[in-house]
Formats: structure tokens, C-alpha cells, sequence
């Protein structure tokens, strides 16, 4: 039996993914669809209700999405969003206009009662971002919200199920934004909170063996979030008809190869194929600087050695893949919007494209319906270790983007080293779940230094913590001035070959979260 269906519906803007994962966390499943969707597609999904996002453009620009008016005959319930707003506004007879002020940031609005704002005080602080605003309302609409600068910050039509907010609910700095999209989803369209993570692992594991039959199945795990909660839920579907293909090129964190293996191996019942190349790519990388060069190579040879040991294995049965939702949504396979645009975003590093000798009956992706919150849940659920669950982002090149310059066994193993305590460090301090990702960088500096009494001309270590809450932008994380002078003590006495380390406090933007 399908779960209820909520459409969020992409005007271009950069909270799509998030306003979707917000109403999954209300227990509603919910898909992001292009603003330029047939109406008939829609309709035929049969959604309870639609969301419509933000967007970078204006209403009156010919070229900016719209929505055909013949929409809002279809009955479903409706919440519009920032530029959904305003362009419901429009569509159905209203006028917005360019504010005298605009509103970015943090503003307090108040409203005079409504369904949206049930349980949520007269006064509250939400997240504004725009330089256009509803200056004249439809027929049959009432407005229920202000601030200081925007007479309209919220409006609504029960009588047709129709509701808009200028601000922005689904980001964390609207302090009641969570309890907005609960009563729309609940009290407007009448979800009953079915998406249940419990259920998920069930049924994708029954639809899994129908689908497989006494097939085999071969899946690339890598060691991330990702590819091991898939191999997990195949584990459980289909056993030793699984076989996980698991290439360390080298350029893993300290012992992570070992623990990959380790727990799949134990944990799991499958076939698990380790293949150990770091001589093959150090080779292939020798003496190479260039950022985007050493990630081609590592990319291209990581490919060959994958396929070869497939071809060896034997290509019969079914790939798997540990594509989730945001993968397909940035792939240009998950209906994103734009400007009108159609370009796909990316190519993304779960979606492989296989070679033309290969020939599977089919391609697997079990978490293709899944946001990366989904996935460390079901993983949990799995009893897969918490370590790995809950793994920071890695590059695909692995430590080949956080050692600057040439790559060599000498730098890999330094790194390693001081990764391994700046993450040692970091956990004893009680403060890792505060830090989104933190890591040691080798920057290609060597500088003097004093040691006993010789002088020393060593390697330089930088090290790099940030918080956020969405990696679209990331501040420099405060991490006490005693935690920072513990790694430093114990980096320049326990790691050979390095005698300074460095913080790196620049923020997203300027800088990037990785160095490369």
C-alpha cells in the first residue's frame, strides 16, 4: 500500500530538499516535483497536498516559473512559500509589488489566528528573504500575519484549502516554522503521519526479494553512509546472493579500510570483496599537483579497477547502488527546478554509469526514496555501528583532495596520522556532535621549527572544523582554546615529520568547507 503523498513543488529555490525533508519529519512522504509538471501528472499522483518553495525571481519576469491558474481548480490543499507566495498571489488576481525595505534575516512577525498558526504565540521570530511582497490580496483571501515591513506575511483562502507565508518555515531560525507545516500538513490536508522508518526497512526488504528473485546482486561499497546501509537492507533481503565490492585505494582515514571489512564481514550475511590498490593509484598520481587532475586520475582509475574486478566476478543479475534522493534530485532525475531551466546540476558519484561491455539485468537503488536523515535512521535501525552511521561527508578522492601538492605514501601516512588524533582529540572533548565535519589538512608548507635542542624543517598540519546546519554555507567552529592546544601538543609529539599546526577559521563563504 502507498504511503499519502505531499508534492513539494520547485520554483527554483535553495530550501527545496529542505522543505521536503521537514514534512518527512512530520511523518508525511513527500517528493519534490518541477513547477512545470503536467497537471495531469499531477493529479494522477494524487497528492493530500502541495507545497510551493521559494524562488530567486520575480513574478512579473515572463521568464520566471509560474503555474498554469487552471491549478488552482484541482482542489488540492495548497501552501505557498516565500516566492510561492507571492506567485499565488498573482495567479489568482492579487499584486505584488518591489518592497521599499527588504527583508533578509531574522524579523519578528505577528498574526491574528488561523489554522497555519495554531499553537504558535501572537509574536514569533521567522526567517525572511525577499525584495517583493503581496501588496494586494485575491478575492476571497484575508490576510493573517504582518511585520514591521510587510503587511501581508501570511494569508488564506480555507474556503479552498489555500494558504501563503512570506517567510520561510522550514529553516531552523523560524522558531515556530516547525509547527507551521504540521498544522498545514495535519489540520489543512489531513495527513495521518504514515512515513514511518520501521515500515520502510519491511517493505523495502519484501519488495527487494520479489524484485531479485534467486538473482545475484553486486553492489560497490565504498564505506560510506550511503553504500552500507544499502548492502545492509540487501543483506537482509537476499543473504549471500549479495556480493559487495569494496575497493581501498589507499586513501582512507587510518584503519578505515580494516573496519569497513570488519564489520561487513561480521555483521552481515554476504560476500565481501575486498580489493587493496594503493600502489596502483600512487603510481597513476605521481608527481601530480593540480587539484582537478589528481581527482580525474583517482576517479578514472578507481572506475577501471571497480569494473575489472566485476568483470571478474562476473556481470550476471543486478548492480546495486547507494543512490539516495538528493543524488537523483542534482542528477537531473528528480525533477528540479530552475530559472526554466532544465540542466542537470551534476553527475553524482553514486550514480555510476557502467561500461558498455557490462550488462546487468537491471539497476538497484533501495534508498532512492531517501533523504541522508532517512538513511542514518534506517542504518541504525540495521544495527550497523554508530561510527559508521553517522560518518562525516568524505570526498570521493578520499585524502587525495586534503593533501595539497603531490600525493605520496610518506604524506598519506602523516595525514592519517593526524587525522586519527585530531578526531581522538575531538571525541574525548564532548563536543563532536556540536561539529558537522572536522578534519587534518597536509598543506604542501614545510617550516622551521625547535625540537630538543635540533632545528627541524618539517611539515605543516591545518586543521579544520565547521558548523551548519545544510553545508550551503558553514562557519569556523569555536572549539576551546584547551581542546585546540591538546591537538597541537600531541600532533607535533606523536605525528613524525610534523612540528606547527594551524586552525583554519574562514567561514563558507569565502572558503570552501574542504581545501580542495
Amino acid at each position: 500500500m502507498a504511503n499519502q503523498l505531499c508534492i513539494v513543488l520547485d520554483f527554483g529555490g535553495q530550501y527545496n530538499q529542505l522543505i521536503a525533508r521537514r514534512v518527512r519529519e512530520c511523518g508525511v512522504y513527500c517528493e519534490i516535483k518541477r513547477f512545470d509538471t503536467p497537471l495531469e501528472e499531477i493529479k494522477a499522483l494524487s497528492p493530500m497536498g502541495v507545497i510551493f518553495t521559494g524562488g530567486p525571481n520575480s513574478v512579473y519576469d515572463e521568464t520566471s516559473p509560474h503555474i498554469a491558474k487552471e491549478y488552482f481548480d484541482l482542489g488540492i490543499p495548497t501552501l505557498g512559500i516565500c516566492y510561492g507566495c507571492q506567485l499565488m498571489a498573482y495567479t489568482l488576481g492579487g499584486t505584488v509589488e518591489s518592497c521599499t525595505r527588504s527583508e533578509y534575516g531574522k524579523i519578528e512577525v505577528s498574526h491574528s489566528g488561523g489554522t497555519l498558526f495554531s499553537n504558535v504565540p501572537e509574536k514569533s521570530v521567522v526567517w525572511m528573504s525577499h525584495t517583493d511582497f503581496v501588496s494586494k490580496l485575491p478575492e476571497g483571501f484575508r490576510g493573517n500575519a504582518s511585520s514591521a515591513d510587510c503587511p501581508v506575511a501570511a494569508f488564506e483562502c480555507p474556503e479552498r484549502k489555500l494558504y501563503a507565508v512570506q517567510f520561510h518555515p522550514e529553516v531552523t531560525h523560524s522558531q515556530f516554522g516547525k509547527e507551521i507545516l504540521h498544522n498545514f500538513l495535519y489540520d489543512v490536508c489531513g495527513f495521518t503521519g504514515d512515513w514511518v522508518m520501521d515500515d520502510f526497512i519491511d517493505s523495502t526488504v519484501r519488495k527487494l526479494r520479489e524484485q531479485i528473485g534467486d538473482k545475484k546482486v553486486i553492489l560497490g561499497l565504498s564505506g560510506g553512509v550511503d553504500s552500507s546501509v544499502a548492502a545492509g537492507l540487501l543483506s537482509r533481503a537476499i543473504g549471500k546472493q549479495l556480493t559487495c565490492v569494496f575497493v581501498d585505494q589507499g586513501l582512507m582515514r587510518k584503519d578505515e579500510g580494516n573496519f569497513v571489512e570488519e564489520t561487513f564481514t561480521k555483521l552481515f550475511d554476504m560476500n565481501f570483496v575486498r580489493v587493496n590498490c594503493q600502489q596502483k593509484f600512487l603510481t597513476a598520481l605521481k608527481g601530480v599537483t593540480d587539484p582537478e587532475q589528481k581527482r580525474k586520475i583517482i576517479g578514472t582509475e578507481f572506475y577501471n579497477v571497480f569494473w575489472d574486478k566485476i568483470r571478474e566476478q562476473g556481470a550476471e543479475g543486478f548492480f546495486a547502488q547507494g543512490t539516495i534522493y538528493p543524488d537523483r534530485i542534482e542528477s537531473g532525475k528528480g525533477n528540479q527546478a530552475g530559472h526554466g531551466s532544465t540542466a542537470v546540476i551534476k553527475t553524482h558519484h553514486n550514480m555510476v554509469k557502467m561500461p558498455d561491455d557490462i550488462k546487468f539485468d537491471g539497476v538497484i537503488e533501495p534508498l532512492g526514496d531517501l533523504f541522508k536523515d532517512e538513511v542514518r535512521a534506517v542504518g541504525e535501525k540495521l544495527g550497523i555501528p554508530h561510527e559508521l552511521v553517522w560518518r562525516q561527508p568524505f570526498p570521493g578522492p578520499g585524502l587525495g583532495v586534503r593533501i595539497i601538492g603531490e600525493i605520496t605514501e610518506e604524506k598519506i601516512k602523516i595525514l592519517q596520522e593526524a587525522d586519527a588524533v585530531f578526531r581522538d582529540e575531538i571525541r574525548k572533548s564532548g563536543i563532536e556532535s556540536e561539529l558537522k565535519q572536522f578534519f587534518a589538512v597536509l598543506p604542501d608548507v614545510r617550516t622551521v621549527g625547535v625540537m630538543g635542542d635540533h632545528r627541524t624543517y618539517d611539515h605543516l598540519i591545518a586543521i579544520r572544523a565547521v558548523t551548519t546546519d545544510d553545508f550551503m554555507t558553514a562557519d569556523w567552529a569555536r572549539i576551546p582554546y584547551d581542546v585546540l592546544a591538546k591537538v597541537s601538543n600531541r600532533l607535533c609529539n606523536e605525528v613524525e615529520h610534523v612540528n606547527r599546526v594551524v586552525y583554519d577559521i574562514t567561514s563558507k563563504p569565502p572558503g570552501t568547507v574542504e581545501w580542495e
